[in-house]
């Protein structure tokens, strides 16, 4: 099994090249669903979690290729409607196709979602939302067999709470539904924004886009057609780079990027003292004279993003002081707080909250992989730790980040993917 070795205490420099964002290639290719023809989705990053939804596609009769980080699908001749628990047990966003197959088909079978361990992600809000749509839904044997005999009808949904993956569900399911449906407590995440300016940009009429309240006409079951997409850049793979940046104090610029999905991350780094020059599509990070200590609350967007909850805890432990990260969104987040704790960093969590104690001078060990984010807390503690860091179960990291050893190495960083 692989693992990544990382001999600490390089100082970077350079540019690095975000790429495009997962969460919002997951949900754009499972929106094709509802296409007809070809469709031409670039910037879409070449790690594993893409590579399992297309193979969960194909086997449903979808047609693609997928090189240079540029897909054509189409999915014109998909007969099957069954999403099978082999793959989406693997990958929770699996999950996705549940409304746009029900909308085009009138019917499907999708297992009840696995994926990360970092607590519990119900899809009840889901379901409960399709059924308010007119369809019928049971559970049987750990599938969600979902029935629209007459086609979904557009209704007035409300989320108990907010929701990005429920909310895309619902947002490509009422593009085909029948009459006007409203999304009330809709998420607002760039993600998000960019699947509701796809169908619209396809034909769907769809009003309120990054508000969180969203109207949308469906088509009743008219297929739109999709123009050219390219995927926005991945805001937590550039707050990842810019935690390099800032944990190591040291000056890079991040290009291809959209400095405004990052300003809660930018306003954290600019109350720790780091300081910022940016363009429209570059970010430079300068280095602190001092890394003071932060308090941070995870929250839906625009708030401080869960995704970066792991990378801030790593960076926390080299500012000069006490920090105190708030997990609000999962219960089981801090996973990586005692394999940080491996390489000496003084965390202590209690429930939802984690206290961070700085400066501390970390010390390279083994240290092993418990989900994605968590993944790429290591690696960030391990570039200003002394001696050298092995990351194991490094699956995780392959899920969300593409080619991060290549672009760390590019920055100065000592890195290196080797096999046990």
């Amino acid at each position: 099994m692989d693992y990544i070795s990382i001999k600490g205490n390089a100082k970077l420099s350079g540019s690095v090249k975000v790429s495009g964002a997962k969460n919002s290639a997951l949900p754009l290719i499972t929106s094709t669903i509802l296409s007809k023809g070809l469709v031409n989705i670039s910037n879409i990053p070449n790690v594993v979690d893409i590579k399992t939804l297309l193979k969960l596609l194909r086997n449903l009769g979808a047609e693609f290729e997928f090189n240079d980080n540029l897909l054509k699908i189409s999915t014109e001749n998909i007969h099957h409607t069954k999403a099978n628990y082999d793959i989406i047990k693997t990958m929770r966003a699996s999950i996705l196709v549940l409304g746009p197959l029900l909308a085009r088909f009138r019917h499907c079978e999708v297992s009840l979602p696995g994926g990360c361990a970092i607590g519990e992600r119900p899809v009840d809000l889901h379901i409960k939302a399709l059924c308010k749509m007119g369809a019928n839904i049971d559970i049987k044997n750990g599938y969600i067999v979902a029935e629209a005999k007459h086609g979904l009808k557009a209704s007035e949904i409300i989320f108990d709470k907010v929701t990005v993956t429920g909310s895309e569900n619902i947002i490509m399911a009422a593009s085909l539904a029948k009459g006007k449906s409203k999304i009330i407590n809709s998420a607002k995440e760039p993600e998000v924004v960019q699947l509701c300016e796809v169908l619209h940009d396809a034909g769907v009429d769809i009003t309120g886009i990054g508000t969180d309240e969203i109207n949308i006409y469906g088509t009743d079951g008219e297929l739109p057609e999709f123009k050219d997409i390219s995927v926005i850049p991945d805001r937590i793979e550039a707050g990842t780079y810019l935690c390099a940046g800032a944990i190591t104090n040291s000056n890079i610029t991040l290009e291809k990027v959209v400095p405004a999905h990052l300003n809660a991350m930018i306003l954290k780094l600019k109350e720790m003292g780091f300081d910022f020059k940016e363009s429209d599509n570059s970010l430079e990070i300068l280095p602190a004279n001092k890394i003071s200590p932060i308090e941070i609350v995870t929250a839906e967007y625009p708030a401080f993003p869960t995704d970066m909850q792991a990378q801030f805890m790593a960076l926390a432990t080299q500012s000069e002081g006490t920090s105190i990260i708030e997990e609000r969104l999962f219960e089981n987040r801090f996973m990586h707080a005692s394999e940080l704790r491996r390489l000496r960093a003084d965390i202590k969590t209690s429930g939802r909250f984690a206290t961070i104690n700085g400066k501390n001078s970390l010390v390279g060990a083994d240290v092993m992989a418990t989900d994605l984010r968590a993944s790429s807390a290591l690696v960030l503690a391990a570039l200003v730790a002394d001696g050298v860091t092995n990351v194991h179960r490094i699956y995780h990291l392959d899920r969300g980040y593409e080619n991060l050893e290549a672009k760390l190495t590019n920055l100065g960083a000592k890195i290196e993917r080797l096999k046990a």
